[in-house]
């Protein structure tokens, strides 16, 4: 009575080549073409399978290995640095790339393993510490900063937007109501504080085209000071003041 025979079933002909490999302790740079493909081709006699996709693989892999056997029993061929080509080469490369990606992929799926006994639990708060925000410290925001300091940049700036008009023109023309609108114009430094962080008040002022735009800006930069989204900071004594933002 024959004794049934029990096949490891492999994902492919390279898997079963890195098998045999293992199994029989050899060098993966120098395979002994003839002793491995007597074991692959036993193993082709054994396999029971009907389906022809999975056989076929197998056999091709089959055919390179026989080939592989015949080239060996040749002359080497020499490429065009002169060197002696090995016919094993190519298979040595595939079977380097598929044994690579056959331990990642053994590490993928340990870490979804290893994701899959992390358990997380929603955040729960009461709404009272939820809504809670830190008062503001008028105090520490504005440091050794006054309104004097601010009044005489306030004043240095307009005094330059006076010298910007031309004393004979202005006297000339209609004059029109320059309404500035606040929103903007708050939305306008909103925008300048986050793009630029830290920068000059005198700057700022200064990029302004009329006197309306300096007063509102001038206000709108009072407001957020209050509400602590401007911190104003000056390092020396009539030295140019500086904005920084937290928003």
């Amino acid at each position: 009575m024959a004794i049934p025979v029990k096949l490891e079933v492999f994902e492919g002909p390279l898997d079963l080549l890195l098998h045999l490999i293992d199994k029989n302790k050899v060098d993966i740079y120098d395979i002994p073409i003839a002793e491995i493909t007597e074991q692959y081709l036993e193993y082709i006699r054994q396999m029971e399978t009907r389906d022809m996709n999975v056989m076929s693989e197998f056999l091709v892999m089959a055919a390179t290995l026989v080939d592989i056997k015949c080239r060996m029993l040749l002359p080497r061929e020499v490429n065009e640095e002169g060197e002696e080509e090995d016919p094993r080469a190519e298979l040595v490369q595939r079977l380097l790339e598929h044994k690579i990606y056959k331990y990642m992929c053994g590490e993928l799926r340990d870490r979804q393993v290893d994701a899959g006994r992390n358990l997380y639990r929603d955040m729960q708060l009461p709404k009272e510490i939820e809504g809670y925000r830190p008062p503001v410290d008028y105090q520490e925001l504005l440091g050794d900063m006054t309104l004097g300091k601010l009044h005489e940049i306030f004043q240095s700036v307009i005094k330059k937007q006076d010298e910007r008009r031309d004393p004979v023109r202005s006297r000339y023309g209609n004059i029109e109501k320059d309404e500035i609108d606040m929103d903007a114009k708050t939305a306008y430094i909103e925008k300048f504080a986050r793009e630029h962080q830290t920068f000059s008040f005198r700057r700022l002022l200064e990029k302004q085209g009329s006197r309306m735009e300096v007063v509102v800006t001038f206000l709108v930069i009072l407001e957020m000071m209050k509400t602590g989204a401007l911190i104003i900071s000056q390092e020396e004594l009539f030295g140019d003041i500086l904005i920084t933002s937290n928003l």
